[in-house]
Formats: structure tokens, C-alpha cells, sequence
């Protein structure tokens, strides 16, 4: 039976808006700012390559999505282009780092912003315990009621774009001055040279998701013209929501306040606009947003394992892709993908107790290193454009040329932000791709 095309233009740029436009504006815009020294310019510049990594890369890989069949998104096209031991290797990269510490990282944010909201001792040890209380609630909600787990991340992506407009509209016609800044936490705008590429690293944050995107190119009407239109304009919709409220931020509450006050920038914003309780409320409609931000990040955990379980790509596979008919889900998947989140949330706050990523998370660093794998589809690419598959030279060499660059980009902004332990942690990376690798090799070969 052939599959129903019924998505359009509309839909797929609300799709990619949804899922890039996320937690990570709330709280990476003041380290953006902070890696930059304070340059308000140099913080914009960071969110413009960040669009132009996307728009590279998502057009890229739609040329991947309109020749195969398989679903699965980027594990997919491994899958049916590199090949099945690559897919394996990706698909342990994605369950065992990728998606755990994005996972706890926003379950962490949460944490924080509760704190804020409640008046809580906002220590790394509360923000921790807060954020792994979220983490096992929606586990366990999107676990035994799917209804529910999608509810939430609907209300949620609605309630996250009003602090961002809000703010954005407010900020053009703002001229009251900038709050003052306590002496005790002054932080001195700098010249920062080269290091603001290390403002890459949380840029990439914000941004990420968007791969996501190709998921639904099998049911989207023409999706030779409208995928590539729908990975553009989507980007550039969602840097257009950035920069008016980096630029609203930035002039309601000022650089030098946002340096020294950090994520707490949000709640004199909202004190600002709306009294006393107005930080409450701003803080709310965040909060909520970065719970919707953790449900849907939960909920892809809570299906990869079975998804590579599927392809015999995991150890016990039988079991773990075994579905509970109450649940629709796996339960063993559900443990593995719990047990994997909960081992970095101790690694996550060990990382910050130590404070050896400095003012990144371990998040950054694997969403810099799945734009390196990412390089491999757009090489590609680029072997089909030779090989006659692809006749166009706009989307066989233009297009994943500048994606690479781009990939680069971030690369670079990753080492810079931390010379020490990204590369060691890219090494580690790594290591988990090559044993998912040797892992599908053995079973095949048995």
C-alpha cells in the first residue's frame, strides 16, 4: 500500500521551528554572550553560522531521505548508504552518549530554573536531585500513558514561544537603563580575540535537533521540492526568533548584567515587564518549556533501544525489542534507556562539581561530535553527485561543501571551548561508535 502524503510546506517548517527552537535559547544565550566577551555583534555572528551549518547540512541530507525507503531519519541513511555496521556504530553513539546527555542535561536545566521559581537553595546538588525527580517522572509517564507524554510536549511547544516573543517585541521599543550590576559579581566585558569560537560549542546546543526533521520526508506532498525549501526557510525562521530575542535580552536587561547574573537574567526581565511576581511568571512559561523540552527528548530515549533491537544491533535483542501490549513499548528498552540517563546524570554532575568543562556540559560536546559523523553522509553525497546519482551541482556539491564547512566550524568552536577534555571525550566518542561497529561485525559473522 502506498503511504499517504499529507504533510505540506507549513507543517514541515513548523516541525523543524518546534524542535529547534528549545530549551537551549533560555539558557545558553548569556554563555554565548559570556564567550564572546560581551560582543553583542560577535554573539549574533555565532547565531548566523549556526543557521548556515543547518541549512547546509539539512538540504544535504535530503537528497539521502528522497532515495531510500527505510524510516529511522540519520540511523537510516547509514543503514542503507555506508552501510549496516556504520548504522550500528551511530546507533550506539546516539543511545549510549548522544541522546542520554542531552537528556540530563535539560533535566538538570530544569532543576535550575525550579530553584529560581520556588526560592529553592539553588546548589548543583538540589539542581541535580530536582532534575533527576523530572527525568524518572517522564520516563515513567511516557512509559505507561503515550497520550499523556504527547499532550504535554504540545501544550509545552505553545507555552515556549510566548517568553521568546514577548521578550523579542518588548525589546525594540525598550529604553528604560540596564539594572544595576551587584560590584560583588561584575564580570568586565572583554576582548576575547579568537576565543569567542568556544561560543560555538552552546550555540550548537541551541540549534540542535533539526535532523530530526527528515523523519517525515516519506509523508510530506513533493518532497523533492518541498523538503529542501521546508530545511530552509525552517532555519532561517528559527534564527530570526533568536536573534530578535538575544537582541530583546540584551537590551532589556544589558550585557554587563546578563554576564554577572547568568541564566537569572530571565527572572529581572520579567520583574521588569510585568512587577513583582512578573519574574514568576517568566520563569514559568520557561520552566514549562524545558519540561517539554525533556518529555520530547525522552521520549526518542525510550524508543532507541528498541529501534536498534530491531536491527539485532544490541546484545539480548530479542528481548529488549519485545513489546508490553498495555504499554506499546518495551520495557526492557525503557530499563536500558533509563539506566543509561541515570549513569550521566552522575557523570553530568561530577563534570560540573569539578568544573573541567568549564562552563559547558557534556551535551555540547556530543552534539559536536555528531556533526563529525554527520561529515560521512555529506562526503556522501558527494560520491553520488560523481557517480551520476545526483545531477544537480547545487545539491551535489555545493550544498555539502558548506555543510562540511560548517561541521568544521563547530568542531573548532568545541576544542577551542575546552582544549583539554573535548578532544579526550570526542576520543571517547569514538571508542563507543567503534565497539557498536565491531559489535554488529561479530553478530553477523557468527
Amino acid at each position: 500500500m502506498k503511504e499517504e502524503k499529507h504533510y505540506g510546506l507549513f507543517t514541515a517548517v513548523s516541525m523543524i521551528v518546534g524542535i529547534c527552537v528549545g530549551s537551549g535559547i533560555f539558557f545558553k544565550a548569556d554563555d554565548i554572550l559570556g564567550a564572546t566577551g560581551g560582543n553583542v555583534p560577535l554573539g549574533i555572528l555565532v547565531f548566523c553560522i549556526g543557521a548556515f551549518s543547518i541549512i547546509f547540512g539539512s538540504i544535504t541530507l535530503t537528497q539521502l531521505a528522497n532515495r531510500t525507503e527505510k524510516t529511522g531519519g540519520v540511523v537510516a541513511y547509514f543503514e542503507e548508504f555506508i552501510s549496516d555496521k556504520a548504522a550500528s556504530a551511530f546507533g550506539w553513539f546516539q543511545l549510549f552518549v548522544y541522546l542520554p546527555t542531552i537528556t540530563v542535561v535539560v533535566s538538570w536545566v530544569s532543576g535550575i530554573y525550579t530553584c529560581m521559581l520556588l526560592g529553592l537553595p539553588n546548589t548543583l546538588e538540589t539542581q541535580t536531585l530536582i532534575g533527576t525527580g523530572y527525568m524518572a517522572f517522564f520516563f515513567l509517564l511516557n512509559y505507561f500513558s503515550l497520550r499523556l507524554g504527547g499532550y504535554f510536549q504540545n501544550l509545552a511547544t505553545i507555552m515556549k514561544l510566548i517568553p521568546l516573543i514577548a521578550v523579542a517585541i518588548v525589546g525594540i521599543f525598550w529604553k528604560e537603563p540596564a539594572p544595576i550590576v551587584p560590584p560583588e559579581l561584575a564580570v568586565p566585558i572583554t576582548n576575547v580575540g579568537w576565543g569567542w569560537l568556544a561560543a560555538l560549542a552552546p550555540m550548537a546546543f541551541s540549534y540542535d535537533g533539526w535532523t530530526i526533521a527528515t523523519n517525515i520526508t516519506h509523508e510530506v506532498k513533493n518532497p523533492k521540492r518541498t523538503m529542501p525549501l521546508a530545511l530552509t526557510i525552517g532555519p532561517l525562521v528559527v534564527l530570526g526568533i533568536y536573534l530578535t530575542y538575544f537582541s530583546g535580552l540584551v537590551s532589556i536587561a544589558g550585557s554587563e548584567y546578563i554576564l554577572a547574573v547568568g541564566d537569572e537574567a530571565t527572572t529581572t526581565i520579567g520583574i521588569s515587564l510585568l512587577g513583582e511576581r512578573g519574574g514568576s511568571i517568566i520563569l514559568s512559561f520557561v520552566l514549562i518549556a524545558i519540561l517539554g523540552v525533556t518529555n520530547g527528548v525522552i521520549m526518542g530515549m525510550l524508543r532507541l533501544p528498541q529501534a536498534l533491537a530491531e536491527k539485532n544491533m544490541l546484545p539480548n535483542s530479542a528481548k529488549v525489542k519485545r513489546i508490553d501490549p498495555k504499554s506499546q513499548l518495551s520495557p526492557a528498552a525503557a530499563q536500558i534507556a533509563f539506566a543509561i540517563s541515570f549513569v550521566w546524570m552522575v557523570l553530568h554532575y561530577l563534570t560540573q562539581k569539578s568544573a573541567i568543562l568549564g562552563g559547558g556540559d557534556v551535551s555540547e560536546i556530543a552534539i559536536v561530535f555528531s556533526y563529525l559523523t554527520y561529515v560521512i553522509l555529506y562526503l556522501k553525497v558527494i560520491s553520488m553527485k560523481k557517480e551520476g546519482v545526483i545531477t544537480s551541482s547545487f545539491f551535489g556539491w555545493i550544498t555539502p561543501v558548506f555543510a562540511i564547512m560548517g561541521s568544521a566550524i563547530i568542531l573548532i568552536g568545541g576544542i577551542v571551548s575546552n582544549p583539554t577534555y573535548v578532544p579526550i571525550f570526542i576520543l571517547f566518542c569514538f571508542v563507543v561508535c567503534f565497539i557498536g561497529y565491531k559489535y554488529y561485525e561479530k553478530k553477523i559473522t557468527a
